[in-house]
């Protein structure tokens, strides 16, 4: 399996390269050259296998020669290791039309651990085959950080930096990355937005001479073998509501596109997937985008579900490759546009195709939050706010659909405890294997949102 730059100004290189490498070094995001295929028969052959045989069948197709079928299956193994829950990702049915899918049952209550529990092991099998020590620079809205954290902190060869904007996680999420006590681990909150610390990492992975020096690598979701890992659970999912003879609608809260894009990658393979339904908070670029074609960086928002105050999606990079035919020069001169205007307009064709299998939502917090009691009334399930934006999107697209509706629950309610109990009363309570988060010290640094602040500091740590 190849893997090509979104932006064509780089060879190909294989699953071990992209891994590695995380953003391609023309700027670019890496997409396979040719999107893999599952047959009817194959994806029936999945009916019975639990997670981690299912993920092992789908990540085969990505990996490629870079990992034996062996070592792929511990990994994985090892990896779902970590998950509380024995189905990994359970099915829970809402009504006749809607499940959640519940993505939480990691060590951080958050979807990202299910691609970052494995994406640890990968760094840490290819590292130990190679040599020396790689830095893993990441910016995060919530959960990424906390998930990364946890999947690499104390690993040798390893040192992950990670960037938070200050005040804008939930004291939860901010204490599960600042609690970690590791050497390899350095948490940097900056003074901006997440937008802000995204631009900071694309920054310092495109100055060549720091990224050489320092062996950067990437854990957000611009990393492809992260996105490979989250396929896995649109397949589950699917193929439990009766894929391929039935198909499956999914709803996906989402601000960076990445989540929602590994289920277009499904799609992609074959997976018999109806309608992919964006459901985005106040910070709607993504909705504007595929409604109006108007992909523009607003103001951004602070709402209750920060995960999502987004307003540069990078994976819909990815997407944009893809309604452009895989025309790489087009897809490059798009974004230098965007780059450079914060501005970039779909036209009718490429809406059209993009709205054969997408539609979007912009969910405010009133929809959040009548969504959320709709989840507690209707079955006694307490949801997070992003959650309950994905439910939202989800209960507004049924109308038009005969097939299941599966809602991503992508983090554990008592992640954002005060959000929840605002709007149910109900104070959610984090599970025992978060640890006692709130008994112990924090140790993170305070700097500006500059990239030379960020480049000093990661300086100052040595190669």
């Amino acid at each position: 399996m190849d893997y090509v730059s979104t932006r064509g100004q780089v060879p190909p290189i294989d699953f071990r390269g992209v891994t590695m490498e995380g953003l391609a070094r023309d700027g670019g995001l890496f997409v396979p050259a040719q999107w893999p295929q599952f047959t009817a028969d194959g994806i029936r052959a999945l009916r019975g296998l639990d997670y981690p045989q299912t993920a092992v069948r789908v990540l085969r197709a990505f990996v490629g020669d870079s990992l034996s079928h062996e070592l792929l299956n511990q990994l994985v193994r090892e990896a779902c290791g970590a998950f509380s829950h024995a189905a990994v990702t359970p099915l829970v049915q809402l009504d006749h039309r809607h499940f959640l899918l519940e993505l939480h049952h990691g060590p951080t209550l958050a979807f990202k651990d299910l691609a970052l529990q494995l994406l640890g092991r990968l760094f840490a099998h290819f590292l130990k085959e190679e040599g020396g020590v790689l830095t893993i620079i990441g910016a995060t809205s919530g959960d990424t950080g906390s998930a990364a954290i946890r999947a690499v902190a104390g690993l040798p060869g390893l040192r992950i930096l990670m960037l938070h904007p200050e005040g804008r996680v939930s004291d939860v999420q901010r204490r599960q990355m600042t609690t970690v006590d590791a050497p390899n681990v350095h948490n940097i909150a900056i003074a901006g937005s997440f937008d802000d610390a995204q631009a900071i990492v694309k920054a310092l992975f495109n100055d060549q001479a720091f990224r050489a020096r320092h062996r950067l690598s990437a854990v957000n979701s611009i990393n492809w073998a992260r996105l490979a890992a989250q396929v896995v659970y649109y397949v589950y999912a699917a193929v439990r509501l009766g894929a391929p003879e039935q198909p499956v609608a999914f709803s996906v809260p989402t601000g960076n596109f990445g989540d929602v894009f590994a289920g277009y990658v499904a799609a992609r393979m074959g997976l018999p997937i109806s309608r992919l339904i964006v459901a985005t908070n106040e910070n709607d670029i993504l909705a504007r985008a595929l409604n109006a074609g108007d992909y523009s960086r607003g103001k951004l928002v602070p709402t209750d579900s920060p995960s999502m105050d987004i307003q540069i999606s990078s994976n819909f990079e990815r997407l944009l490759f893809d309604l452009h035919h895989r025309d790489a020069d087009a897809t490059r001169n798009a974004m230098a546009g965007f780059e450079a205007t914060g501005r970039m307009a779909l036209d009718g064709p490429m809406l059209a195709e993009a709205r054969a299998l997408f539609r979007a939502h912009r969910i405010d917090h009133q929809a959040m939050a009548s969504a959320m009691r709709w989840a507690l009334d209707a079955s006694g399930q307490l949801v997070d706010p992003h959650t309950a934006i994905g439910l939202a999107a989800a209960r507004s697209e049924e109308a038009g659909l005969d097939s299941p509706i599966v809602t991503l629950a992508t983090a554990h309610a008592a992640k954002f405890p005060q959000a929840v109990e605002a709007v149910t009363g109900v104070f959610p309570l984090l599970p025992a294997r978060a640890g006692p988060l709130f008994d112990l010290p924090e140790r993170f640094v305070r700097l500006p949102a500059e990239v030379g602040a960020i480049r000093d500091f990661a300086e100052s740590l040595g190669t």
